[in-house]
This record gives structure tokens, sequence and C-alpha cells, in this order.
């Protein structure tokens, strides 16, 4: 089996520009790269850089088709691996007037669609009719920033069929990135939303000058945690202690390149989410990924005080001193 071969990255931030070193470096052939801007286009192309993001990763221009077209790039393209916020990504598919469902659509995106409340290869399959054959998720521990250096990292690809997920990790496989694939698509998404809330909690705690003595803690709880919800949701035989899990959750609450983490830090320290948002100038999808695991979870009924805790501190206003301190009551 072989999978079509025209890949296209479906965004412009970091991750997007991070998967695109990936591929130009495992192949020999051009890639399609959809960004809404037209001035960061022209920027890019002057520059042979991202010019807001991974700014030291150069890329050769006769290897890249532009365009803010996205039914040019869609109707070009085979392979679609879409990095775009999860806030965002409504806005982008309502200019589509091109067919999904033969397409081979990659979801490298950590979030849930708001107001869909949907993961988002659940959201291809339900609004675009793309088969869960067609499907994958690109799951970590992976770093953009430590990509861009080229420091070994490890990818696990999710997908259905499992042949697809081999003949794409092998598309992907080079001297700094390993991967390794999986059936566990839902969980690997839900998974990679809800290890960005815990990151959160771990930054607030930070921010409230918790030590590490806690945080490890912290960090059990909510491995804990993931699984009951996971076990939930979508049911399966897997091992929470592989690394598309729980190294994906210690990633990105330990490291100096979480997002997530340092909003939760200046929560912790007293800013407003509103003031930490317009601060960071990224988005921290944790953020809104806590709401729609919130909503989902009332109908599902598991018991998950930390994410209830991040949700009362983001939503509901309440004292991080008061949720975290409830916190260390309840934890072992």
């Amino acid at each position: 089996m072989k999978l079509p071969g025209k890949i296209a990255i479906m965004g412009g931030g970091s991750w997007a520009t991070a998967i695109a070193k990936i591929v130009l470096s495992q192949c020999d052939d051009s890639i399609n790269w959809y960004m809404r801007r037209d001035d960061r286009i022209e920027e890019f192309k002057r520059l042979g850089h991202n010019p807001a993001y991974l700014t030291g990763v150069r890329f050769d221009m006769k290897r890249i088709n532009f365009s803010s077209d996205i039914n040019s790039i869609v109707k070009d393209s085979d392979t679609l691996i879409f990095v775009t916020p999860s806030p965002y990504l409504k806005i982008h598919l309502k200019k589509l007037k091109m067919k999904l469902k033969d397409k081979f659509i990659v979801t490298a995106i950590k979030g849930i669609v708001p107001d869909e409340n949907l993961i988002v290869s659940d959201y291809f399959n339900k609004v675009y009719d793309v088969p869960v054959e067609n499907l994958a998720v690109l799951g970590g521990p992976c770093h953009a920033e430590e990509v861009a250096l080229e420091r070994l990292s490890y990818l696990t690809i999710g997908c259905e069929d499992i042949d697809k997920a081999k003949i794409f990790a092998k598309q992907l496989s080079g001297n700094y990135i390993k991967t390794s694939v999986s059936y566990d698509v839902a969980g690997i998404e839900y998974a990679s939303v809800l290890k960005n809330v815990y990151a959160i909690a771990a930054g607030i705690c930070s921010g409230l000058k918790y030590g590490d003595n806690f945080q490890a803690v912290l960090i059990s709880n909510a491995i804990e945690e993931m699984n009951r919800f996971l076990n939930v949701v979508s049911p399966c035989k897997r091992n929470i202690q592989d690394s598309v899990y729980l190294g994906d959750l210690l990633v990105t609450s330990y490291s100096k390149f979480s997002r997530n983490r340092v909003f939760g830090t200046m929560i912790g320290k007293g800013y407003s989410v509103k003031s930490a948002q317009i601060e960071m100038e990224m988005i921290a999808e944790g953020y809104y990924g806590t709401k729609c695991i919130k909503e989902i979870n009332k109908h599902l009924h598991v018991n998950m005080p930390i994410m209830d805790a991040v949700y009362n501190i983001l939503y509901e206003r309440i004292s991080p001193m008061i949720e975290i301190k409830l916190l260390t009551d309840s934890f072992r």
C-alpha cells in the first residue's frame, strides 16, 4: 500500500513550521503550504524562513508552494496535515468548497473544536464525511522548538488503518525523529487535550510557589485522572504509560517551551486570564480545552478534580490559592 504523494501543511504556526521541516527533510518532493495571510507568505518567501515562528529554521523556497487559497491547496494535495489552532479550524474550513473524503487527513491539532465539543478527527468524520480509515492523528511528546534544534524527538501516528499509519510514520522517521503507530486515534487526541489542561495546573502551582515535590504528586494524580477519562470516553486496550500519553503529559507540564505551563504560571502569579493571553501573544490550547472537557464530562461524570480546579480558576474566577489548596488536601 502507498499513500498518495503530495503533502500539504495547513497552518502557519510553530508546530506547522516544525512539521514542514520534518517532511521536507525526509522526502525529495516539494510540499504545498496553506497560510491564510498573503503578507506572511510574502515575508516568508523574502526571508527564507517563517517570519513569526521558529525563525532559525531556513527553507528552500523552491520546494514549497505557498497559497492563501485553501481550495487550491486541497485540490492539489493528497495528504493534508492540519496544524491550525482548534478555535480557528472552523473559520478556515468555512472557505472550503472541495471535498475532503478522498484525502488522507492528519490532525496535529492538540485541541477540541469549540461549540461542537468534538475532537478534530470526529469533526472531519461527522461534518466532512472523511472515513475513519483516512483519518490520522499526530501525537507527541514533541515540542516544535526541539524539532527546530534537531534534538531527538518521538512521534506517534494513530490511525484505525494501521498500514496507513505505518506508511505515514515511515515518511516522517529520520535521524532525529523516531516514530511509532497506534490504533487509538480518539485516546491520543483526548490525551493531547488533557495534557494541556494539566500543564496549566502545573503552571498555576509553579506561580503559587509550590515546589517539585508537589508537582510530582500533581502529575501522578493527573495521569490517573486522564486514564479514568479515556477509559470512559473511548474505552480500548491502551497503556497509559506509553510516551504518547504519559510522556506528552510530562514534557508539556515541565518544559520551558510549554505555552500552557507558561500561561498557568502567569495565572498563578495573579494575572487575569485576559492579561495573560495578551502578554503571551500565542494561543494556550488548554484554556479552550478545559471548557470543552468540562462540558463533555457533564454527560460522563468522571471524577476529575484537577480539571475541575483549572476550570474554576479560569472560568469561574475562583482564587487559584483556594482551588489548589483544596487539591492538596485531596491528594495522597
